[in-house]
C-alpha cells in the first residue's frame, strides 16, 4: 500500500488501540478502536482476535463502509458493522471506541445509565449518559453487531441527546462504545467514561438517593468548556 494517507489512518487506529491498553480500559482482546478518513469513506479498525501485545500498525485492517476488506490479510473486529452504524449515523465523529472497561461495563450489566452527579462528569458529558435496552432477540437474529450500532442510534434519538455532546453510550448487558472527532478523542472519552463510571458507583452506593447535578451547575461546568463562549484552558 502506497497511499500515504491510509499508511497514516493505520498509524491513528494502531495508536489509539494501544491508548486503551495504556489506560488499563482493556486486556487481552477485549476491545477495539477504529479512524475513519472521511473523505475515501475507508475505515481502519483492530483486527479481530488480535493481543494488543502483537499488533503492529501494518496489522490495521482497512474497510469500506459497507464492511468490505480493501487489502489481503486479516479480518476486522467482529464489531466492525456497530462502528460503521455510528459512522452512518453520527455525521462528525472521526473515532470509535469499544471497551469492557470495569466500572462502566457494571452499569451497561445493570441496565443502568450513568447519572450527571457532580462537575466531573459535567466537564466533559452535557448529561447523564445512557444505557441501551438489551438487544432485542430479532435483531441478534439478523445482524447482531449492526443491530447493536442501530440501537444506540434509536436511543440517542428517542431521548432527543445529540452526540457531540455525550460521546458514549452504554449497550445494555453488553459494555460501553465512545466516539470523538477523532480516534485518540474517542480514546479519551472512553477513559473519562470509565472514571465517571467508578465515581458513579461509589456514590450511589453511598447514597442511593442521590440524584443527577442540577442545570445550572450543569450549563456552567459543560458550556465553560466546551460552548461558545468557552473560557477553560490557555
Amino acid at each position: 500500500m502506497k497511499d500515504k494517507n491510509l499508511i497514516k489512518l493505520k498509524e491513528q487506529a494502531y495508536a489509539a488501540n494501544m491508548s486503551i491498553v495504556r489506560h488499563n480500559l482493556v486486556i487481552f482482546t477485549f476491545g477495539n478502536v477504529s479512524a475513519i478518513d472521511r473523505q475515501k469513506g475507508v475505515i481502519a479498525i483492530k483486527p479481530s482476535g488480535v493481543n494488543y501485545d502483537k499488533l503492529k500498525p501494518q496489522d490495521m485492517v482497512l474497510i469500506d463502509m459497507d464492511a468490505n476488506k480493501l487489502e489481503e490479510g486479516l479480518n476486522p473486529s467482529s464489531d466492525t458493522r456497530t462502528h460503521i452504524e455510528l459512522y452512518r449515523a453520527f455525521k462528525e465523529i472521526g473515532g470509535v471506541a469499544h471497551t469492557h472497561s470495569s466500572y462502566a461495563t457494571v452499569f451497561s450489566q445493570a441496565l443502568l445509565p450513568l447519572k450527571c452527579l457532580g462537575t466531573t462528569h459535567a466537564d466533559y458529558f452535557y448529561g447523564d449518559i445512557p444505557c441501551t435496552e438489551p438487544v432485542p432477540d430479532a435483531a441478534i437474529e439478523k445482524d447482531y453487531e449492526k443491530e447493536t450500532g442501530v440501537l444506540i442510534v434509536e436511543t440517542f434519538k428517542s431521548l432527543g441527546l445529540d452526540y457531540r455532546h455525550i460521546k458514549a453510550c452504554l449497550v445494555g448487558c453488553h459494555g460501553p462504545f465512545s466516539w470523538g472527532e477523532s480516534a485518540d478523542d474517542a480514546v479519551f472519552a472512553s477513559a473519562i467514561l470509565e472514571e465517571i463510571a467508578m465515581q458513579n458507583l461509589y456514590t450511589q452506593l453511598i447514597n442511593p438517593y442521590v440524584k443527577s447535578i442540577k442545570k445550572t451547575l450543569l450549563d456552567k461546568h459543560y458550556k465553560r468548556k466546551h460552548g461558545k463562549d468557552a473560557y477553560y484552558g490557555q
